[in-house]
């Protein structure tokens, strides 16, 4: 198995991105940070890590605390925020999402198991349209979960991992939203049981 690599930035192409972007009008990259000048409404500082054409959301009109901490996805953004409870840490991850708006779903939920090399079976409708697909892949290399999975409270929805790299950034889940296997690993450890949980 062919395993692709995350592109390293240089100081060239990050000239020439921003240099893009702020030719099109939109907001400025942002990227994982701690500390408190995390939470001002200005774009954050750049990294050489997590960079993406996005701007960062804040937390407040989404949560009314961080009481266990806190995840926003923006399906359309195709990026994932955490806030900690403490608020000393702040982390935007890229995502994959569902392919379609049909197997789109948006609102509150919550972390109600941690999974270190989960297993994986399709749901109902995923057999449905998917025939020929297996019906159960264990921990491992095939496993379409990744190495990590933070369990959600609707029925069959997860933020995992993903071996297959070309996924993320792109709408190419059957409704749960993929990160890169080192993101959700450390996404893994900062969340907990009761984090809350938005998708807009």
């Amino acid at each position: 198995m062919t395993v692709t690599k995350r592109p390293v930035l240089s100081r060239r192409s990050f000239v020439a991105g921003t240099t893009a972007i702020a030719a099109g009008g939109l907001a400025a990259p942002a990227i994982a940070q701690s500390g408190d000048d995390i939470f001002a409404d200005t774009p954050a500082p750049l990294s050489q890590r997590n960079v993406m054409g996005f701007r960062a959301h804040t937390w407040e009109p989404y949560f009314s605390d961080l009481n266990n901490g806190a995840i926003l996805v923006d399906t359309k953004g195709r990026n994932l925020h955490y806030w900690s409870e403490d608020r000393t840490i702040f982390k935007i991850y890229p995502t994959s999402v569902p392919l379609t708006e049909e197997l789109t779903r948006r609102g509150r939920t919550s972390v109600t198991q941690k999974v270190v090399g989960p297993s994986w079976a399709p749901t109902p409708s995923m057999k449905e349209r998917n025939p020929d697909w297996p019906d159960f892949i264990g921990p491992g290399p095939d496993n379409p979960l990744g190495t990590h999975a933070l369990y959600l409270s609707w029925t069959y929805y997860r933020i995992h991992g993903t071996h297959d790299t070309r996924k993320i950034g792109r709408q190419s889940s059957n409704g749960c939203i993929g990160l890169y296997n080192e993101d959700i690993a450390e996404l893994f450890e900062l969340a907990q049981l009761g984090t809350q949980v938005l998708l807009i």
